[in-house]
């Protein structure tokens, strides 16, 4: 039933690319960011080629380029990148790309977004880089593990303090991260 549903969304998607929009959102930067959160390469390709906007953002301020990276949907970020995808854009918490997969566990687009000009010390709203949201929301296990050594590789801050001057470290070593606070204060964190 869920491939049915996208081929559907694809056919009303290929019908809705030739009428005007006048503004209003269309119908298949809708179905292509429903592609990018199902994971849905095939129908996401498809969408990109009638026309769909990679980066055109729903309510939330989410792109479809946001909720595939988000969701460590590596291939589709790949996609999302060759079709022009904002490395600049942020969502609804002033988040880049890098962020959500950093703390969410996908090593695997960490590592292909760390490969492009992402912005390694952006700041979120919450005050965070990529680094913190890694440590703060993640855990000590093997893949925050090895996103905290790939940020750490790729020049990030390790003396980075949130906005209540509260070091990486620190808050590894709060989250009982033995681990992270090892690589950190190899790294040169205090």
């Amino acid at each position: 039933m869920f491939h049915g549903h996208h081929r559907r969304v694809l056919v009303l998607g290929a019908t809705m690319a030739w009428l005007p929009t006048h503004g209003a959102e269309r119908e298949i930067d809708q179905a292509l960011r429903a592609a990018a959160a199902g994971n849905d390469l095939a129908a996401f390709r498809a969408l990109l080629a009638q026309g769909a906007d990679v980066n055109a953002r729903d309510a939330q301020q989410d792109s479809a380029f946001l909720i595939a990276a988000r969701n460590g949907h590596t291939a589709l970020v790949q996609a999302a990148l060759a079709a022009g995808a904002d490395l600049k854009a942020l969502n609804r918490f002033g988040s880049t790309a890098l962020m959500g997969p950093a703390y969410r566990g996908h090593a695997e687009t960490v590592r292909l977004l760390l490969g492009t000009a992402i912005g390694l010390h952006h700041v979120n709203g919450l005050g965070w880089t990529a680094l913190l949201e890694a440590i703060v929301l993640g855990n000590d296990g093997p893949r925050h593990r090895e996103i905290v050594r790939m940020l750490i590789a790729s020049g990030s801050d390790v003396n980075v303090r949130d906005r209540d001057g509260v070091s990486a470290l620190q808050h590894a070593q709060r989250r009982g991260q033995a681990e992270v606070s090892r690589m950190l204060r190899d790294a040169g964190a205090r």
